[in-house]
Order: structure tokens, then C-alpha cells, then sequence
């Protein structure tokens, strides 16, 4: 603890305020004078009332209700990121419950301080005895807590309350924590906690139970970029939109971030501050030539993306973060095509803006979803490479290959062997040499002419992915089909596209007996409780007519699986009886025998009498 000061109660009398460099009444330092230190941003506009906090305003309503209410509990705990205002929220906690004037006129805690009180500024300036701050993460043992319970019994010596305000509480041992319930639920009525933790998990249940929890939220973009603006007027600085825009951003919600990261652009601006300055300071590529590397990626012109991150690359840019960079792009587009309203924040520059409207309607999810996938995989390994540049490329030219190809599902749905025209995988075969159009270029698959489905309503996503056949259309069904045996019925599904239908015909039901309309079935234990009432439906549809799907108590026949699994095994155990086969594995030691196919046969052709040759029986490999 420190000596206690009480400061002037006169407005001007306070030393080195001045009318420009005054907030809430406390000195905030204003302009460098001869023989006075500099006080940087984060600490010259630290906010000493509510009414300054920034983004924290379900916390600023819960803590007024509770002072205008007389609910004000005996521990508070705040949770968050670093910069969010933690210590700011509980020094100005202390100043509320302890804030008088000299007329008498404030009875008791409150939360509205337009002038400074008796108190005020010692409490603010972390030298008021009554007050005590420790920091856990220095002070982790029991006899630091022992302490604040052999304190905390005497009344406070000139303030309202004793505060114990104890930051990064969560360092404290398993040990002090303990010692510290008795005295945190049965606290005396002059003594009030403050904690701050940015590890909310680690802080014992039996703690935040006795606590009321505010969790202290992230920033918004836009929120700091006025904050940052208002500040800039205050210092007569000129800055850019964009530049305040690229800040935030960096500051990633954090407020004193952002006030540091804005201190160090006035530095190094040293006049104006403009985008390009603070996006040099901060190592961050350009953002109009991420997008065209981006653009280049979509429709995948490979070349181009090489020249444009080389060039990137040849001015100092970091690999990590070009690539860095183009996942958030790709993440912004996300988040506009989800919601378009996103694209209407200020915190984006107005090119990242407008052609992020553009991409997000021309470009489908998997596409985007895939992107992403890439370049988080394509992060780790530059960092983890000894040549981040051309590990960096590799990635590029995986995003171009792969990053618009169709996923197993929509192929599979893709390709008809029984039809003519069957559709054709034409961007997801390789990167074009050439830039093409790019309203083509930004769909995925190029389908030859194929049935289609109506088209869905309205929707960027409906657009921008082509409509494929439906995996059992009713149209397609034939009518008064008979089938007569089952591995038809396994045909059918397979015709289909019915591919769960047909892995469970084929592995969870044994053939008791099939007739046309009829089937009667054992099942086995992994089945589905639904496969019955869904095969009967299907059959239904499929067929043109009525089945009746029956369990039966017989074992049956094997599965299906089963039994391509003793065929297998018998072509296998007669491969290895092959003498051929047999010097082959004793002349390579460990081989063995993998897969054995049926090759088809060879076409027959007549011989010169005109009779046909005699066929010779299939061989295995």
C-alpha cells in the first residue's frame, strides 16, 4: 500500500490540468511540455467514469441499476481479453463506491460523477489507502492473502470502503484461494473485491460463486474507429479513415491495443497518417493486392497469382502474412455472403467492400469453406518450412487446383455411367495459363447438358452452384418394375443414387426370400431401427408399386458383404497356390498378396473356317 493523498477539490486546481488536456477533471497530461514526460494514449485518455467506457454497456447498466437500487454485492469478477478495461472498470468500481464532496451532498455509492471527488483522484492514480491493488501473479501465496484477511477486519481510514481491487486473480494457488472463501462470503460491511482475470477457466467454481461475474466484451471495429477519431481530434492529428480502419482491425478488440498501435502510427507518420504508412509500420501486405491475388486464385490463373505475390513478396512482405492476409479476405466474403449487412461496415476499406460484395456473389460456399481449410493447413506449414516463399507458392498452387473442385458427394451425384452426356469436372482439372472471363471462371463445375431441377428462389448461393440431379427424383421412377431377385434390388439402389440404401442392402440384411412385391429379410444387429419403413418407401417409388418389406426369424442367407468377402478370400487363397505366384513371393521376402481382379475377357473374333473359337475361362491376376 501507499501513502494516501487527497487531492484538490478545485477544478483548477489541480497541477498541469489544462482546459485541452482535462477528462472527467483528472490530468490527463496534454501536449509534451519543457521539463514534463510524455503520456502515452492508453494512459493519457484512460476513462475515469462510466459514461467513458467504450463497448462495455451491458456492464455499465447492470452496475448503475445495482447503485440505484442498493444492490450492490460484496465481490465482483471481471473476465476478458487483454485492453478490454478490466483494471480501468474496477478503479472506477472503487471511485463510485467511495465518492464524495466536500458539501456533503453524496450520501452513498453512485454511479453519476460529473466532477471529481474528495477521493477521486488518489483512487484513480492507485495511491489511495484505502484502496489496495495487488497484482496475483506476483503475489500467488498464502501469505499474501493471509495479509488482506488481517487487513480487511479494520474499518477503511478516510473513504467510504475498503476496495481490494486483485488483477489476474486466477494466478493465485489452489492454497491462497482457499484461504481467501471464508472472508470473500462473509466479507465485513466497509469491505468490498474487485477481481480481474483474463482466465476466467482457472478460477476455482467455489470463488466465482461468491462473485457477481461481468464478462467484459471485445471492442467492436467500428465502436474503436470513432473512439480513435475523436481522439485524433483532440490532438490535432490528421488521419485517414482507412489508416483508423486498419488499427481497429490490428487491435483485434482491444482498446489500449488500438491506443498503442495509433501512438506508434503518429510516430512514425510524423505528420498525416495515411493507410499505406500504418500498413508499412505494421508488416501488413496491401490489401487491393491481396484481393487480386485472391481473384487471381478464384479463377484460378496460377501464373498471375505467382507475379502478384512476388511482387508483394520482392517489397518486403512477409509469406505468413500475405497468406495471413488473403484468409481473412476469404473469411470477410464468408461472413458477407452470410450477411450481406456485413459489407456495410466501415472498418473495411470501400475497394475491400465492393469486391468483396462481388466475390461473395459469384462464389459458392464449398469454394469459399475450401479456401479456408487450405490456407490454414498452407499457414502452418510456411512456418514450420526453412523457405517460406516457396512454401508459400506450393500452397498458391494447391489453392488453384483444388480449391474449386466438387466435394465426393456432388461428384458421385455428377457422374451418370448410364447416361450419354455426362457432366464434365472442367475448372477442378488444373489452373488455366490464361485468365478467363470472370463470370465463368466462377463456377466451380461446367456440366455438360444434364436433367436439371428447378431452379431454387432467389439466394447468391442458389446462382452460383449448378443444380444437380436429385439423388431419387420421383420423375425417374419406372413404372410397374419388377424385380425378381436380390442383388437387382442392389442394382436399383445403386441406379439410384441411393448410396446409404444400397450400403445397407448390401451389409445389414440377409436374404430370407424375394419375390416381386415381397421381400422378407433377417436383419442384422447394426441396422437401423428405420431401415424396414425406408426400404419398403423407396421400393415404393422406385418400383411403381407396393412392397411389403417383412423380418422374418430366420437367419437367412449372408450378407452380401459377407460373401464378396469369401469370394475374395477364396481368389486370394487360390492366387497364392499358383506356382508363379509362389516364386514371386519367395524371391521378394514380405510380399504378399493384396487384391486379386477378374480381368474381362478378351472380345471373341471368328477364325477363317467361320466357326467361332472356343472360349477360354476367366483368369485371375
Amino acid at each position: 500500500m501507499t501513502d494516501a493523498g487527497t487531492p484538490p477539490t478545485s477544478h483548477d486546481a489541480i497541477p498541469g490540468a489544462s482546459d485541452s488536456s482535462r477528462q472527467g477533471g483528472f490530468d490527463l497530461g496534454g501536449q509534451p511540455e519543457a521539463g514534463k514526460p510524455y503520456r502515452v494514449l492508453a494512459r493519457k485518455y484512460r476513462p475515469s467514469r462510466f459514461e467513458d467506457l467504450i463497448g462495455q454497456d451491458a456492464v455499465v447498466r447492470t452496475v448503475s441499476n445495482a447503485f440505484d437500487t442498493g444492490r450492490i454485492p460484496q465481490a465482483w469478477i471481471l473476465t476478458g481479453v487483454r485492453g478490454v478495461g478490466k483494471t480501468t472498470t474496477a478503479r472506477i468500481l472503487a471511485r463510485a463506491l467511495n465518492y464524495e464532496l466536500p458539501d456533503g451532498s453524496v450520501k452513498g455509492p453512485t454511479v453519476h460523477m460529473p466532477v471529481p471527488g474528495l477521493h477521486c483522484q488518489a483512487i484513480m492514480e492507485s495511491r489511495h489507502m484505502d484502496v489496495l491493488e495487488m497484482d496475483a501473479a506476483s503475489h500467488t501465496g498464502v501469505d499474501d492473502v493471509r495479509q488482506i484477511n488481517d487487513s480487511v477486519r479494520y474499518a477503511p481510514a478516510s473513504a467510504r470502503y475498503k476496495v481490494y481491487i486483485i488483477d489476474e486473480v486466477h494466478m493465485l494457488s489452489t492454497a491462497a484461494f482457499n484461504a481467501f472463501l471464508k472472508t470473500l462470503e462473509e466479507p465485513p460491511e466497509h469491505a468490498k473485491f474487485v477481481f480481474a482475470t483474463t482466465e476466467i477457466r482457472k478460477v476455482p467454481v467455489t470463488v466465482l460463486s461468491r462473485c457477481q461475474r461481468f464478462d467484459m466484451r471485445r471492442v467492436e471495429a467500428d465502436v474503436l474507429m470513432k473512439h480513435l477519431a475523436s481522439i485524433a481530434a483532440k490532438e490535432n492529428v490528421e488521419v485517414e479513415p482507412e489508416a483508423l480502419g486498419i488499427v481497429a482491425r490490428a487491435a483485434e478488440g482491444s482498446v489500449r491495443d488500438s491506443l498503442s498501435l495509433f501512438d506508434q502510427a503518429i510516430a512514425h507518420a510524423a505528420g498525416p497518417v495515411r493507410a499505406d504508412a500504418v500498413r508499412q509500420m505494421l508488416g501488413l501486405a496491401d490489401r487491393t493486392r491481396v484481393i487480386d491475388l485472391f481473384d487471381s486464385l478464384a479463377r484460378g490463373d496460377i501464373e498471375s497469382a505467382f507475379r502478384q505475390f512476388r511482387e508483394q513478396y520482392d517489397t518486403g512482405a512477409d509469406p505468413i502474412v500475405v497468406l495471413s492476409d488473403l484468409a481473412e479476405f476469404v473469411n470477410f466474403v464468408t461472413r458477407v455472403k452470410i450477411v450481406p449487412a456485413t459489407a456495410d461496415n466501415v472498418a473495411f476499406g470501400e475497394t475491400e467492400r465492393l469486391r468483396g460484395r462481388d466475390f461473395a456473389a459469384k462464389l459458392s460456399m464449398r469454394v469459399l469453406s475450401r479456401m479456408w481449410q487450405m490456407l490454414l493447413k498452407g499457414i502452418a506449414e510456411v512456418q514450420a518450412a526453412t523457405r517460406p516463399a516457396a512454401a508459400a507458392e506450393m500452397v498458391l498452387v494447391r489453392i488453384a487446383y483444388v480449391a474449386d473442385m466438387p466435394t465426393p458427394d456432388e461428384a458421385i451425384r455428377m457422374l451418370d455411367p448410364n447416361s450419354d452426356a455426362s457432366p464434365v469436372i472442367a475448372s477442378g482439372a488444373g489452373p488455366r495459363s490464361a485468365p478467363a472471363p470472370a463470370a465463368s471462371s466462377m463456377a466451380s463445375l461446367s456440366p455438360a447438358p444434364m436433367r436439371t431441377s428447378p431452379p431454387p428462389r432467389g439466394g447468391a448461393e442458389a446462382s452460383a452452384r449448378p443444380q444437380l440431379v436429385d439423388a431419387a427424383p420421383e420423375s425417374q421412377a419406372t413404372p410397374a418394375l419388377r424385380i425378381t431377385s436380390f442383388p437387382e434390388l442392389v442394382a436399383l439402389a445403386a441406379e439410384q443414387r441411393d448410396l446409404l440404401t444400397k450400403a445397407a442392402l448390401e451389409s445389414d440384411l440377409r436374404l430370407v426370400r424375394i419375390e416381386d412385391g415381397r421381400l422378407e429379410v433377417a436383419l442384422e444387429r447394426n441396422a437401423a431401427r428405420t431401415l424396414v419403413n425406408d426400404l419398403s418407401r423407396k421400393l415404393e417409388q422406385w418400383t411403381g408399386r407396393r412392397w411389403t418389406v417383412i423380418v422374418s426369424n430366420e437367419s437367412g442367407q449372408p450378407t452380401l458383404r459377407s460373401q464378396m468377402e469369401i469370394e475374395k478370400n477364396q481368389r486370394e487363397r487360390a492366387a497364392e497356390s499358383d506356382p508363379r505366384v509362389k516364386e514371386v513371393l519367395a524371391r521378394f521376402p514380405g510380399a504378399r498378396v493384396v487384391e486379386v481382379r477378374r480381368l474381362a475377357p478378351e472380345p471373341l473374333e471368328s477364325d477363317a473356317s467361320g466357326e467361332d473359337p472356343v472360349e477360354s475361362p476367366d483368369s485371375d491376376e
